[in-house]
């Protein structure tokens, strides 16, 4: 496949990578993981200033991207950087749905998106859906002027720093019913909603979202009431594509690291690199990076036309990361030895993350039977 960027793209690419080798080398982020946030502000505006945040989305929002290619070329850098700060959950989930909603609500929130002033999580998954996008069990109650909602969100991106949740619930129906479902913007802070903050393994942060009598405006509902159900399917979708981005600049440093670590550890007075079963497996490990770099490809080209499954090449491709990260994670950890699963060694890190991707808004044998199904 020819796929080329454009010099817009390639501008972003750079200017992106530059300011993250600068200001999040392996030690910077270390010293953020370390603070009492967990991420960083300065960073975080660092992203907004140079418009990282206004590519994600179309001119409409005053943005100056958002297709899919533009996805690809954000997330493999940042997979690159490995980076902790909300970009997933406030720009790729809850900033997506206000962009397919439209609106006023996109309208007042996506600009703060875009200058780095708000912080959002979209709370869907629940404890017992098992990756079903359509089981929702939180309701939301209708009175003369109001909502009323309750329910549970398991492991909401982003939920322990947010400023501000889109939640969804279900205003009619069954609780596996597609019609239904609404969306509703919720203050992070407001009376009846509990958060339980956590990191998850990778260091991001997260959060499970209990909703006790939660009362929101109708102004908070977004789009249109019981027919949410095909934007969350949408954005989802464009979000798998947006973590196997992630995957492609994560394999890609684990492979370069891997590589320069068996070229600087030598036994039996050579460098281990000289060993052929070495080279095969360097090499094993370079054609699956290969091959989410691909399927990656692939996906942002179809995601970005008409008339394609966007089910279909979601799930293809979330197969291909979750199968190219275990691999090159699990060989890169064991070419590195004991050092490999140490916290001072990035190695560590960029598996911990890649596990997570593996795992992130269903595993692989979920989407093989999607993909099946």
């Amino acid at each position: 496949m020819n796929f080329e960027f454009s010099d817009e793209q390639n501008m972003v690419r750079d200017s992106l990578s530059r300011f993250l080798r600068d200001k999040y080398d392996f030690k910077a982020r270390e010293t953020i993981l370390e603070s009492d946030a967990g991420w960083s502000r300065e960073i975080w505006a660092g992203l907004a200033e140079m418009g990282i945040m206004s590519a994600a989305f179309p001119e409409e929002y005053d943005g100056f991207g958002g297709t899919a290619s533009d996805t690809l070329v954000i997330m493999e850098e940042l997979g690159k950087a490995l980076l902790v700060e909300p970009f997933l959950p406030t720009v790729m989930l809850a900033g997506q749905i206000l962009r397919h909603a439209g609106g006023a609500n996109a309208d007042a929130l996506i600009p703060q998106i875009c200058a780095g002033e708000l912080i959002m999580g979209l709370g869907h998954y629940e404890p017992k859906s098992r990756f079903a996008r359509n089981h929702v069990t939180s309701r939301a109650q209708k009175t003369a002027d109001r909502y009323i909602l309750n329910g549970h969100k398991a492991v909401v991106l982003g939920a322990s720093i947010a400023d501000t949740l889109i939640i969804s619930a279900r205003t009619e129906g069954d609780d596996k019913d597609m019609a239904g479902i609404s969306l509703f913007l919720v203050d992070a802070k407001a009376e009846g909603v509990s958060i339980q903050a956590y990191r998850n393994i990778d260091g991001h942060p997260a959060g499970d979202v209990t909703l006790e009598n939660v009362t929101v405006s109708k102004d908070a509902l977004i789009g249109q009431e019981g027919d949410s159900f095909q934007r969350i399917d949408t954005v989802l979708d464009h979000a798998l594509l947006a973590v196997s981005a992630e995957g492609v600049g994560i394999c890609k440093q684990m492979c370069t690291l891997t590589n320069e670590y068996i070229q600087q550890r030598k036994q039996f007075g050579q460098p281990i690199s000289q060993f052929q079963v070495l080279q095969h497996r360097m090499v094993d490990m370079f054609i699956h990076q290969e091959e989410l770099v691909s399927m990656s490809f692939m996906a942002a080209a179809k995601l970005d036309s008409e008339g394609y499954d966007r089910s279909k090449t979601a799930s293809a491709v979330k197969v291909q990361l979750g199968k190219s990260c275990k691999f090159v994670g699990e060989n890169a950890v064991q070419l590195h030895g004991g050092m490999g699963i140490t916290e001072e060694m990035s190695i560590g890190h960029y598996f911990m993350r890649s596990t997570m991707l593996e795992l992130i808004f269903g595993n692989t044998d979920y989407y093989v039977k999607q993909f099946m199904g």
